[in-house]
């Protein structure tokens, strides 16, 4: 990979009223937010350090340009399949904007040397500014590395040890920018359509979330012919204190008020595997259960199915299935890292909803303006 330092714009504390605030409206309020002042830049190019500390633990990773040709050569690795509809409409956000309001969060396993720059930086000099949003009880900060000799060691250590990264979060923004590289770098030439505006975390510094389902209405099946036919695909057993999924192939369900702890048959994943490369849960959800059994045609479309945020937990679950008539919720093991790499490595897509990668960047925070 190779990293390029760049001239950021960040928000003037002194003039914002609130932080949570400032951020939500940013996609809404950006033009305004420039007319009034509430934004300055660096007047150096310089690459930047952010660290994300909620109640748990802190997130630490680089903030820097990467040019989108290692995109389209397959150096920035994808996982999701992009809709054209919504990279337009990004296209024009970023023209009406002239800017990029969020870096991408791009992973790749963990390299000693870059940790250890990372800790000792922050550890020995100044953030640059830090701000503190109440909602997500989380400390963002910012430092600003401008020497020269710090680019280069990173430079060389990102060219040696990183030979690609995984896109976690930002496939239409990235997708996005490929496009305006190629079809309006020569209609804007004052414009930088060259650069993707990158925030690389290291595994070890990302959380993988679950993802959740609630769907609702058993396709005409009747409860006890509901559960004999999830019996055929599982080794059900009734729970009284349920806890999330603890290990990939268990679920937990929930229906009619009742908790199941759910492990796939082996005589199923045995028959799957002929078909997936890598098993994972969520694909057999999908196929097996909530289009086979379920009815759901389109997972990305059909309004029958309701997605729950794992940070919601399973009282999130139980939450969104008593709001409805016959609804079974369904709680899954988060996807792990290496199986994410894996499908990204074969050219193959997550099913949507299959990840939700911690902590989320906030835009405005660091933004990269796109004029040369």
């Amino acid at each position: 990979m190779h990293i390029k330092p760049f001239r950021a714009t960040y928000p003037k504390l002194d003039r914002i009223p609130s932080n949570d605030l400032f951020c939500s409206e940013a996609k809404n309020a950006f033009p305004d937010y420039l007319r009034q002042g509430w934004l300055t830049e660096t007047d150096e190019d310089a690459l930047y350090i952010i660290q994300i500390e909620d109640a748990h633990r802190r997130h630490t990773g680089l903030i820097a340009l990467n040019h989108v040709r290692d995109f389209l050569a397959g150096k920035v690795k994808k996982h999701e399949k992009t809709l054209s509809e919504r990279e337009q409409h990004q296209m024009q956000l970023f023209l009406r904007w002239g800017a990029i309001l969020k870096p991408v969060l791009l992973t790749y396993p963990p390299v000693p040397e870059i940790n250890a720059w990372l800790q000792d930086f922050t550890q020995h000099n100044a953030p640059l500014f830090e701000m503190y949003f109440p909602n997500d009880d989380q400390t963002h900060r910012v430092w600003m590395a401008p020497g020269v000799a710090d680019w280069h060691y990173l430079q060389e250590l990102f060219t040696r040890h990183v030979p690609g990264v995984y896109i976690a979060d930002g496939h239409h923004r990235i997708s996005t920018l490929a496009l305006l590289h190629k079809q309006l770098k020569k209609e804007h030439a004052n414009l930088d359509f060259d650069h993707l505006f990158c925030a690389f975390f290291s595994t070890d510094q990302l959380d993988i979330q679950d993802y959740n389902r609630v769907v609702d209405g058993l396709n005409g099946l009747r409860p006890k012919a509901f559960l004999t036919k999830i019996a055929a695909l599982f080794d059900i057993e009734p729970i009284e204190n349920p806890r999330k999924p603890r290990k990939k192939y268990e679920l937990k369900m929930l229906f009619r008020e009742q908790w199941y702890r759910l492990h796939w048959k082996p005589e199923v994943l045995s028959a799957a595997a002929a078909n997936h490369p890598v098993l994972l849960d969520v694909n057999l959800l999908n196929e097996l259960v909530l289009h086979r059994l379920l009815g759901i045609g389109d997972i990305r479309t059909d309004e029958r199915i309701l997605y729950i945020e794992g940070s919601k937990g399973l009282k999130g679950i139980r939450k969104t299935v008593r709001a409805g008539h016959d609804r079974v919720g369904f709680a899954l093991h988060p996807v792990s890292f290496s199986d994410m790499m894996r499908i990204a490595d074969a050219g193959e897509s997550l099913p949507p909803k299959s990840t939700f990668f911690a902590p989320r960047l906030k835009s405005g925070l660091l933004v990269k303006m796109l004029e040369k």
